[in-house]
């Protein structure tokens, strides 16, 4: 008997393997950080070897650990940071060049060019995306440009490309799956929400041959089996999807009108919005939710506001400016103080995501005086998550006609209360934490589940489902709307700093 699921979660900042049961309970969880590199300002790169290594490393740490073999696993999902881009050599599994990641901003300049060529439409009403550096294509594009013969040899067939998932894939298929889910593909910019398909025309204008790319799969179906050697014996690789994506699935947002928001090192919103792909008004973005098996007539969408600097933020104040030496010692730091002191900060770090989607805009601090201390930088911080998440949501709320009843939240930054209770009074909506955060890699078990039977069905992935807090809103209306003045004040002046000089 098969008693767990093993999902791989390969995030930004660890690479992490969890064991669940039959009730979606964790049986082990092990985790390793990796590196990550900071080349050139707005830069963000990681080492593609070291994220299998790692990863392959957690997931026979956590079968040691928890005493259990390859026969005891049912079956495999794959999470990963999406976007994040690497190129490979087909013969050798050789990465060409470092990994670009779903953070990096170099690519801001060919987004400017496309747009400013008049494209910014058509790759809009195709992939449901903004023509924005965060996302693979003109990523891909960048590699292809630099790395000398790479195009050449692409068209050849000689080279790979692929978003985490599908690197993972390869590596534990020995290279005999070059294959990506439907969930990452909606990521690239080169994906036809609406035929379902790699799309030839924005393959054209990036100039990325076709056959660079992997073929596209569901959610939750059999992709082929581990090789032998990796973890003990064959297992079979039943689940993917990206880490918004199946973090949704974990919450078991499986109604449209149902949100998730993930505090992860950015923040990611997501609304259920059933069959049919929703366009956005409010420069939110439009995504695939999941496909369950291999008919695309069962495929799911979403709505999608993505903050980039979320617990980002917090290792900031940690390993920039030393305010704090441990991330989770913010809590208790920003509590010490009433409130902000009249602190604003505005984390584009990055450039500034949805709404906004200001790629030059760069960090603003607003407000200090000489009362300022280190604990109002520390909640200003953390207050600027709950903000831009606050942001997000009025978008959402005003594209989908509709006013949530609650938003499930997961991922690290959603054990921290004070957080929390703070962005239930921004929302004026009820917060919702389950009783197992660690819904990302939640999801990509349940997903992997449902397709080997080790789950039923969707409704019983709903019956387990549990909360473990409930926060709701307690703010004043009218402390709420001053604070939210001041925040959007902060975020002006950020984007005008930015036209101002030049940005």
């Amino acid at each position: 008997m098969k008693s767990c699921i093993l999902a791989l979660d390969q995030g930004t900042t660890s690479s992490r393997a969890i064991l669940f049961d039959a009730s979606g309970s964790i049986r082990g969880i092990a985790q390793r950080e990796f590196r990550q590199h900071y080349p050139q300002p707005g830069w963000v790169e990681h080492d593609a070897e070291e994220i299998w290594h790692s990863q392959l490393g957690v997931a026979r740490e956590v079968l040691q650990k928890n005493a259990l073999t390859a026969d005891d696993i049912a079956a495999i999902g794959i999470t990963n940071q999406r976007e994040t881009t690497v190129l490979w050599e087909r013969s050798t599994g050789r990465p060409l060049a470092p990994a670009i990641v779903w953070q990096d901003r170099r690519t801001a300049d060919i987004c400017d060019e496309l747009r400013n060529a008049g494209h910014a439409a058509l790759f809009q009403q195709k992939t449901g995306l903004l023509l924005d550096a965060y996302f693979s294509g003109t990523k891909l594009k960048w590699l292809l440009d630099k790395i000398p013969g790479a195009r050449e040899r692409a068209r050849r067939g000689e080279l790979a490309f692929g978003t985490i998932d599908t690197w993972l894939l390869w590596q534990l298929t020995g290279g005999r799956c070059h294959l990506t889910d439907v969930s990452n593909a909606s990521r690239t910019l080169l994906y036809n929400l609406h035929d379902k398909c790699w799309d030839e025309e924005l393959l054209a204008l990036l100039d990325i041959p076709r056959e660079l790319l992997p073929a596209v799969r569901g959610n939750s179906e059999i992709y082929g089996m581990t090789e032998a050697h990796w973890l003990g014996a064959a297992i079979p690789l039943a689940g993917s999807a990206g880490d918004q994506q199946a973090a949704t699935f974990g919450q078991v947002c499986l109604s449209p009108g149902m949100a998730k928001n993930t505090y992860g090192t950015g923040c990611f919103m997501l609304l259920n919005t059933g069959k049919q792909p929703m366009a956005s008004r409010h420069q939110l973005l439009t995504t695939v939710a999941w496909q369950l098996g291999d008919r695309s007539d069962s495929t799911e969408y979403a709505l999608e506001g993505s903050v980039f600097m979320g617990g980002a933020t917090v290792q900031w104040l940690r390993d920039g400016l030393g305010i704090i030496r441990q991330s989770d010692e913010i809590e208790a730091l920003a509590a010490s103080v009433p409130d902000n002191g009249g602190v604003y900060l505005v984390p584009a770090f990055t450039g500034l995501g949805a709404p906004h989607w200001q790629p030059h805009a760069r960090a603003s601090l607003f407000g200090m005086s000489r009362g300022t201390t280190r604990a109002h930088i520390a909640r200003a911080a953390l207050e600027a998550i709950a903000y831009q998440s606050a942001d997000v949501l009025t978008a959402m709320q005003n594209d989908a006609g509709l006013r949530l009843r609650e938003l499930r939240v997961d991922g690290g930054a959603a054990r921290n209360d004070l957080l929390m209770q703070f962005q239930a009074d921004l929302l004026d909506v009820a917060v919702v934490r389950p009783h197992i955060t660690e819904t990302t890699a939640l999801g990509a078990a349940y997903l992997a589940g449902l397709a080997v039977g080790f789950w039923q069905s969707a409704d019983e992935l709903s019956a387990l489902w549990r909360s473990e807090r409930r926060f709701e809103p307690a703010m004043p209306p009218s402390l709420r709307a001053s604070l939210l003045d001041h925040w959007r004040a902060a975020v002006a002046q950020t984007i005008a700093w930015q036209r101002q000089t030049g940005g």
